[in-house]
C-alpha cells in the first residue's frame, strides 16, 4: 500500500524547540533555513505497520508522525524553502516486504526513511540504510542490536536496556540484591534474563531466572520457585494468551507480598488485563499520556492527536519524535552524511521531557517512568509514581 501526502499549511503551532550540543538551532519555525534557499522537495518514506500483528503500534506512530511534522515546521510543512512529501509504505510487519519497499524507495532517490515498530524490520531497514548511504530513523522498534548499528541508523523511540534500566529504579541499591526474572522459557524470555544479567547484574545484583514452559497452564509451582528465592524484586516478562492466568497464579501464591513484582506497561488496551493484579504490579513505562508532565510539547502533540479524532498512546512520542528528528535532519543540509550530523548530538524539547542523540551511537537518551493502574471511573488508568531521569537509564555507550 502506498499513499503520498504533502504536508499543506493548517494551523500556526506552538514555539520553537530549544537545542544544546553541537546540532544546529532547532527553533519550529517554518521559515528555518536549510542548506540552500533555493525550494527543493525532500522525499521521504515511512516504512511502518498500517496491517500485521502490531498495526495498532502503527497507527499510535502514524498518528504522532504527523502530529510532529506539523509541530515541527510550524503547521507548515516545510523547512526553510524544503518542501516535506512523505510517503507511507504498509510493512505489514513483514521483513522482506519491508526490504523491497525502502529499495523502490531508494530507487525513487528518497534519501530519508522512517517508520517501523518491528524489530526485525528495524534491523533489515538498517542494513538497507547502510549499504545505500541513506538516513534512517526507526520508530518504536525496540532492539538492542540497532545501538552503533552503523552512521546511518537512529531511533526515535526507546530501547530494551532502557526497559530493564527503569526496572532496576525500584530496588534501592541493586549491589548483593537478588532479582528473579520470571518469563517464559523461549527466546524472549531468554532475551530478558540475558539484559536483566547484562544491566542489572553490573550494578552488583545477584540474577535468577524462573522459565517457564510455553505450553504451561499451571503456574502454582512457578509461583511458588519465586516465594522461595527470597527476591528484592520479581521482573517479569511475558506475552501471549496465558497472561491472564499467570497474573491470577502469583497473586493467589503471594508473590507479591514477598516482593515489588515489576513488569512493562503496555499500550492503553493491555489497562485491564491483570484482572486482581492490576493495582499491585509496579510498571515501568515507557510513555502514557500525561507521563511527560504535561509538558508544552506533550500538550501540543495531544492536542493534534486528539483533533484528528485519535486518543495518544505507548508509541504516539516515537512518531512525534520520528517527525522532529526528520525536520531537523532535513534542516542540517541536502546532504546524507550532513543530516547524519545534524542529528548526532541533537538535544531537544520532545513529548517525554528533555531528549538527546548520543553523537558516538546514536542512542536516543530519555526519561523513563515508574507508573501504576489506579480505578478512575471504573477502569483502570495509569498513574505517574516517579520519572526516572534520562542519565540514570541511558545504556552503555557501544563502542565502534
Amino acid at each position: 500500500m502506498k499513499a503520498t501526502t504533502k504536508f499543506l499549511l493548517t494551523a500556526s503551532l506552538a514555539t520553537g524547540l530549544a537545542a544544546t550540543g553541537c546540532a544546529p538551532s532547532t527553533s519550529s519555525a517554518a521559515g528555518a533555513g536549510g542548506a540552500s534557499d533555493a525550494a527543493r522537495t525532500v522525499n521521504v518514506g515511512i516504512v511502518y505497520s498500517k496491517t500485521g500483528p502490531l498495526a495498532a503500534y502503527g497507527a499510535a506512530y502514524y498518528q504522532g508522525l504527523q502530529a510532529g511534522i506539523k509541530y515541527a515546521t510550524g503547521g507548515t510543512g516545510k523547512v526553510g524553502n524544503a518542501t516535506l512529501n512523505l510517503t507511507y509504505q504498509d510493512d505489514a510487519g513483514d521483513p522482506d516486504k519491508a526490504v523491497a519497499e525502502a529499495k523502490d524507495l531508494i530507487g525513487k532517490d528518497y534519501k530519508i526513511l522512517a517508520g517501523t515498530v518491528v524489530s526485525g524490520v528495524a534491523l533489515k531497514l538498517a542494513q538497507q540504510a547502510e549499504q545505500n548511504k541513506v538516513l534512517y530513523i526507526s520508530g518504536p522498534a525496540a532492539t538492542d542490536a540497532l545501538q552503533g548499528a552503523n552512521k546511518y541508523t537512529f531511533r526515535s523511540g526507546r530501547q530494551s536496556l532502557q526497559d530493564v534500566a527503569t526496572a532496576g529504579t525500584f530496588v534501592d541499591n541493586l549491589q548483593g540484591k537478588k532479582i528473579v526474572v520470571f518469563a517464559q522459557n523461549n527466546a524472549f524470555g531468554q532475551g530478558n534474563v540475558a539484559a536483566v544479567k547484562a544491566v542489572l547484574g553490573a550494578k552488583g545484583a545477584t540474577v535468577q531466572q524462573v522459565l517457564v514452559p510455553e505450553d504451561a497452564t499451571e503456574f502454582t509451582p512457578f509461583a511458588r520457585q519465586i516465594i522461595d528465592a527470597k527476591p528484592a524484586m520479581t521482573f517479569v516478562a511475558w506475552a501471549g494468551a496465558t497472561s491472564g492466568a499467570m497474573w491470577q497464579s502469583l497473586t493467589q501464591q503471594g508473590v507479591f507480598d514477598a516482593a515489588p513484582v515489576v513488569t512493562g506497561l503496555g499500550d492503553a488496551s493491555t489497562f485491564s488485563a491483570y484482572g486482581a493484579a492490576s493495582g499491585k504490579i509496579s510498571f515501568l513505562s515507557h510513555y502514557f499520556p500525561g507521563a511527560g508532565g504535561n509538558n508544552a510539547v506533550e500538550q501540543e502533540m495531544v492536542k493534534d492527536v486528539q483533533a484528528a479524532g485519535a486518543k495518544p498512546d505507548l508509541f504516539t512520542p516515537d512518531g512525534f519524535v520520528a517527525g522532529q528528528m526528520i525536520v531537523q535532519a532535513v534542516k542540517s543540509g541536502a546532504n546524507v552524511d550532513d543530516m547524519v550530523k545534524g542529528l548526532e548530538g541533537y538535544s531537544f524539547d520532545g513529548p517525554k521531557g528533555k531528549e538527546s542523540v548520543r553523537a558516538s551511537d546514536h542512542v536516543l537518551v530519555q526519561p523513563m517512568y515508574q507508573a501504576k493502574l489506579v480505578q478512575k471511573d471504573g477502569a483502570w488508568t495509569p498513574q505517574l509514581v516517579k520519572a526516572v531521569p534520562a542519565d540514570a537509564v541511558a545504556p552503555a555507550e557501544k563502542k565502534s
